[in-house]
């Protein structure tokens, strides 16, 4: 494994913040959603592993931003669809640095497709990235999070509102959010929370102008969100002031309702 990273600023000369001495691993990091949650827990004092598949240059264009700002990031690759290479992640951010105190599995397919149209290679694909690897993953981690740690599972708040020609993506969607609810109670006796997050719709490269449309006409703010909106939510979500919250779905998805 390379861990691509340059030396950084150490705590007390740079970022001091309330996550000041934890260890975060965020997949799907290289870019939006999980960007925006890389950068500001690492503006918060982590040191955060920033998982990516096959975008290097800009996993470590996301480690170059971290640390320039005096915070610590090292960039990791992982296909997080595998469940050999979800475990490997999780082991070797340990390895690195001797402990894991946050997870954030937030590296997902988004896959509009009818389900008349779905083939079973199509199934099996984003399954594996939405459902199977995260699981894989809070299965490493339950076994080295430190107590009082936190989880945090990044689904969308499709699954709540549902979106036609999407069944396979709120399907995978749905089944972490199950994850969520039974892996609250299992850890529930070491303090350690696990929760979800459920974004609306985002300005992502994903987005298309037909769904933004749809988002601003639907959220009383008459606008849809972006990254550092979910950033925020997530950064609240594993702070100590959420210590009493698990098993929860955080719905951020500017107001929207139906």
């Amino acid at each position: 494994m390379d861990f691509n990273r340059a030396d950084g600023m150490d705590g007390e000369a740079g970022i001091m913040g309330t996550l000041q001495g934890k260890v975060a691993i965020v997949t799907g990091a290289s870019s939006g959603i999980g960007r925006a949650i890389a950068e500001r827990l690492a503006a918060e004092g982590a040191t955060v592993v920033v998982n990516y598949n096959q975008s290097a240059d800009k996993a470590k264009a996301v480690v170059a931003g971290i640390e320039a700002k005096g915070g610590k990031a090292v960039a990791v690759q992982a296909d997080m669809s595998r469940v050999a290479e979800a475990r490997r992640l999780v082991k070797e951010a340990v390895a690195k640095f001797g402990q894991l105190d946050i997870l954030v599995n937030n590296a997902g397919l988004f896959f509009p497709k009818p389900l008349i149209e779905t083939t079973e290679e199509e199934f099996d694909r984003i399954f594996a990235l939405n459902a199977k690897g995260p699981y894989f993953a809070m299965q490493e981690a339950a076994k080295v999070i430190t107590d009082g740690g936190r989880i945090v599972n990044i689904s969308t708040y499709g699954t709540h509102l549902g979106f036609p020609g999407a069944t396979a993506h709120l399907g995978s969607k749905g089944a972490l959010e199950q994850y969520t609810k039974g892996l609250a109670h299992e850890l529930a006796p070491r303090g350690v929370t696990v929760n979800t997050v459920s974004p609306g719709l985002t300005e992502t490269h994903m987005m298309s102008d037909p769904f933004r449309q749809v988002g601003i006409q639907l959220s009383p703010f008459k606008r849809i969100g972006v990254p550092k909106d979910i950033a925020d939510v997530v950064a609240f979500v594993v702070s100590e002031e959420a210590r009493w919250m698990t098993g929860q779905n955080l719905h951020a998805g500017g107001g929207v309702v139906m």
